[in-house]
This record gives structure tokens, C-alpha cells and sequence, in this order.
């Protein structure tokens, strides 16, 4: 009898250890050999000018209090939160940019649903405090176009602390955040005000870019680092389908060739035309589609669609891992201004903010030339 029980212990003991190294190893272990093969694009550095470790995500959709069951938010979120946190501890980033759709009800949701979703919200996506944390705004969040209010638009600029048309400058690159909801082209009085914002950016933009601030259009401007944006949105720009679309995230084939709506799966032709004209990024990142996808504009600007991060949407939900530099912006300044007034022979230059910036820093290096600073509180060395 003894033996029979002392058998029976031994059983279950061996029973919930099995249960508990398997649920160790799902729930938490398996994440790092996954996201371990994940790295950060090696590129050359110039004089310890380190580039901005940039993590980009989209399509979390947090489910909400209508259509998300319980079980099924316990699931998707804790594997939402367990890829993300150890992406953060493993990769390290500086910033994570997350390009909108981050709730999935945010449109119908009322203000007690609203507070319950931004507080998981910010439980499955804490970060420290040198990490910064950009969400931009996507239909499911305020809505389709029809479906927008200045309600819903406030709320969740409040809220995540963005606008929707800003540039964002961090290390010499420039990123442009801009709300693609109101990108439809009708003259709303929300869709109005983003576009006039985005005008005046692009202006001020170009006045930086070309060194222009003593023109008359480009007085009392906002200055900027002289380099081209990286576009942030949700919506894809103009494109027909995702037949171009290959790779591991793209579209499955049955869905690769649908044809894509204007203003409901990718804005419109003329709104992308606007962008490109007005910014001329050097580069495109958008959500939306829950796949991924690479595509060249005009033969000039190259855009990347992020798949989805929720499992939700996808069995392999994915990021990217980015590394702007300052020095991208100094190729931009040699091209645009040393190309037609040549290289000087003596920079001397006070300590103002601009002139040790990293962005100036690497120019310099660009050119070979030495940089000379004056002293201290000493404003006879500047003539």
C-alpha cells in the first residue's frame, strides 16, 4: 500500500513538473530563440556617430469590450505582451514607433471601454524610461473617415500625446508622423486643418533643407534637421494591389491580387502624390494591410508595409528593425548646398546648438574638414 501511494506521488510530482516546464517553455522561453534571430542591420559608423536604434510595429489591436471575448483577449494579449517585452529586453531600442490600428474598437468605444483599453494598452507595452514610445493614429482607433470626430480624434491625441501632422527629430533624422485617416481629400474641416499643417511642414522642411531662412517665405519657419523625412502612416500609400508583394509576410496568394480601394485600403492617388511632392521621403513605412510589403514610388521612394502585430491577424506577427543616421542627412546637405557653393576653407563657428549637432558633426566628417569652435562665453572669436 505504501509503495503503491509513494509510487502514486512520485507519478504526480513528474506529472506537474512536465506541466510546468511546458508552460515555461511556451509562455515565456520560446520567445527568445525566436526573437534572437532577429538583429540590427550592421552599417559603417563615422567618428562614433551611432545611428538611431528604431523598432517599427503595427496592427496591435487590442480587442475591445463589444466584440473581444474574454479568453480571446487573455490569449492574443499575453502573447502580444511577451513578444514585445522581450523584443525590448533583448534588442534594446531606443524608440518603438507603432503605426496606428493599436486598438481594434477604438471607434465605437465608450469613454469607460476607452479607459479600459488604454489601460492594458499601456500594461502590455511598458517600456523604461529611456526608451520613447510614438503611436500614430489608424482607422480602427477614430474610425474610418465618415466614422471621425473631433471626439475620438482628441481623445486619443490626449491620450498618446501625438497630433496628426508633426515632425519628429531625434539624432538628425526627421520623422514625419501624419494621420492618413484625414487624408481623404474632401475638405472636411479635420481633413482641411491636417493638410494645411502638412503644407506648412513641407515648407518649413524645404526652407531647412535648402538654407533658405532669409527668404521671405521661409522667415519665422520652424528649422529642422536639413534632411529628408522617413513617412510614418497608417494608411499604404497608392498602389494597386499586393501583387508585387513576395517574401515570408507578404499576402497570402488567394488575397495578393485583390484589388486595393482608394481611401479604405491605401489613400488616395492624389493625397499620395501631395506627399511625395511636398516631403520627398526617403522613406515610406505604413500598416494597414496586416501584410508586408516593399514598393519603389516613382521609381524614387521606396515604402514598406509592416504586417500586423497582432496573432489575431497573422500566425507570424512581425516588426522591423531600423538604423537612421545623422549621416544620411550630411550626404543630404553636401548635394543640396556644398554642390553649389563649394567647400570652404575655414568653418569657425560659437558653440550654438546647431553647430554640435550630430548631424553637423558628420557633415564635417563628409567633407574632411576640421571643426573649429570658439571658446566659451567669449563672443570676440566670432568677429
Amino acid at each position: 500500500m505504501i509503495s503503491i501511494y509513494g509510487s502514486s506521488g512520485r507519478l504526480a510530482a513528474l506529472l506537474i513538473f512536465t506541466f510546468v516546464s511546458v508552460f515555461v517553455l511556451c509562455e515565456y522561453v520560446i520567445y527568445y530563440p525566436v526573437i534572437l534571430r532577429c538583429s540590427w542591420p550592421h552599417i559603417e559608423t563615422v567618428n562614433s556617430h551611432l545611428p538611431l536604434r528604431a523598432l517599427f510595429l503595427s496592427d496591435t489591436h487590442l480587442l475591445g469590450a463589444i466584440k473581444g471575448h474574454w479568453l480571446d483577449k487573455l490569449r492574443r494579449e499575453w502573447q502580444m505582451e511577451r513578444a514585445f517585452q522581450t523584443s525590448l529586453w533583448l534588442l534594446n531600442p531606443e524608440i518603438v514607433f507603432i503605426l496606428g490600428d493599436v486598438f481594434d474598437e477604438g471607434k465605437w468605444s465608450s469613454s469607460q471601454d476607452w479607459e479600459d483599453d488604454v489601460r492594458r494598452f499601456k500594461r502590455i507595452f511598458r517600456h523604461p524610461s529611456d526608451t520613447e514610445l510614438v503611436v500614430l493614429i489608424g482607422n480602427h482607433d477614430i474610425g474610418f473617415h465618415h466614422e471621425m470626430t473631433k471626439q475620438k480624434l482628441e481623445r486619443f491625441e490626449q491620450v498618446f500625446n501625438v497630433t496628426s501632422a508633426r515632425i519628429l527629430t531625434i539624432k538628425g533624422v526627421n520623422f514625419l508622423l501624419v494621420n492618413s485617416v484625414a487624408l481623404h481629400g474632401d475638405h472636411c474641416p479635420i481633413c482641411q486643418r491636417v493638410e494645411k499643417e502638412l503644407h506648412k511642414l513641407s515648407l518649413a522642411l524645404n526652407c531647412s533643407i535648402q538654407g533658405e531662412h532669409h527668404y521671405d517665405q521661409c522667415k519665422n519657419t520652424e528649422s529642422f534637421a536639413p534632411a529628408a523625412p522617413v513617412l510614418l502612416q497608417h494608411y499604404p500609400l497608392y498602389r494597386v494591389s499586393d501583387a508585387m508583394c513576395t517574401g515570408v509576410d507578404a499576402a497570402p496568394l488567394d488575397e495578393r491580387y485583390q484589388l486595393f480601394r482608394e481611401r479604405y485600403d491605401v489613400i488616395s492617388k492624389n493625397a499620395s502624390k501631395k506627399l511625395l511632392w511636398w516631403f520627398k521621403p526617403r522613406l515610406i513605412l505604413s500598416g494597414h494591410t496586416h501584410h508586408g510589403c516593399e514598393i519603389l514610388h516613382e521609381n524614387l521612394y521606396p515604402e514598406i508595409s509592416i504586417p500586423s502585430f497582432s496573432w489575431r491577424n497573422r500566425n507570424n506577427p512581425s516588426f522591423i528593425l531600423g538604423l537612421p543616421t545623422a549621416m544620411e542627412t550630411a550626404e543630404l546637405l553636401f548635394n543640396h548646398v556644398v554642390r553649389y557653393f563649394s567647400i570652404p576653407e575655414d568653418i569657425v563657428s560659437d558653440r550654438g546648438p546647431q553647430f554640435i549637432s550630430r548631424v553637423w558633426k558628420a557633415f564635417h566628417s563628409l567633407l574632411g574638414v576640421a571643426i573649429s569652435l570658439s571658446s566659451g562665453y567669449h563672443p570676440q572669436s566670432n568677429g
